[in-house]
């Protein structure tokens, strides 16, 4: 039976693919701050699950708490990095920047790095992250949560590179979302083309088991990703 590990799966995205996955079969392990959800979903999954305490604003322990899931799982063939954090910060509040960076990125790595690990000791794995269609070109009203996703981006293309290189059968995925309603979005007028969890958690694992380098969730955003990165910046920064 494979298995496998959600970090940031107590909402939205990650509660929604920790699920789906259950349904489909496999072992799932759940980690996130708010332990209390974890318990709740794990008495709700149709198989066997784990579920783990990791604070990602505590890399260290962080990687800690992982490596213990790991273990306690008996193993783990997927590990999805599913947590971020980010705010709409147009007056630039320092307190709004940081949480994006702290968890984000550090956060985010600390992970990456750990499971990175993992399977090259193993041998073979399959590693997701969830980055964004904002990690594409600047956002404006955003800067930190659009530099941290561009910068989620690029460390999964370094990671496919390193793995290649090495001829390690470790398998990248970058699931780059649009809108999607999670409690991450609550709130936001601005949204269209706006997909639910479940819905993206099914798209998410198709393109999982596909072995897929990059999916956008939903697939309509392919096409705005492809429109974006056409508009040349003296254009894009008088939007």
């Amino acid at each position: 039976m494979e298995r496998v590990l959600i970090i940031g799966a107590s909402s939205g995205i990650g509660e929604a693919l920790a699920r789906e996955f259950s349904l489909r079969g496999y072992v799932v392990g759940m980690a996130s701050r708010r332990i209390e959800l974890l318990n709740r979903i794990k008495q709700e999954l149709p198989n066997t699950s784990y579920v783990k305490h990791l604070d990602l604003l505590r890399p260290d322990e962080a990687r800690l708490a992982l490596r213990e899931l790991i273990s306690e799982m008996g193993g783990a063939d997927i590990i999805v990095i599913n947590s971020g954090v980010g705010h709409e910060n147009a007056e630039l509040v320092w307190e709004l920047e940081r949480p994006s960076i702290d968890v984000n990125v550090l956060g985010f790595t600390a992970m990456a790095v750990e499971a990175s690990n993992y399977f090259i000791k193993k041998g073979r794995g399959h590693l997701v992250g969830i980055s964004s269609v904002a990690g594409l070109r600047p956002f404006r009203l955003a800067p930190a949560y659009g530099a941290s996703k561009a910068f989620i981006i690029f460390y999964l293309k370094g990671l496919r590179h390193k793995f290649k290189k090495q001829g390690v059968d470790v398998v990248v995925t970058d699931i780059r979302p649009g809108f999607v309603d999670t409690p991450l979005t609550e709130g936001n007028t601005k949204m269209f083309w706006v997909s639910t969890s479940q819905k993206a958690a099914e798209q998410i694992f198709n393109a999982i088991k596909a072995r897929k380098e990059v999916a956008y969730i939903t697939k309509r955003w392919r096409l705005i990703a492809f429109i974006i990165g056409l508009v040349p910046d003296f254009i894009y920064n008088r939007l």
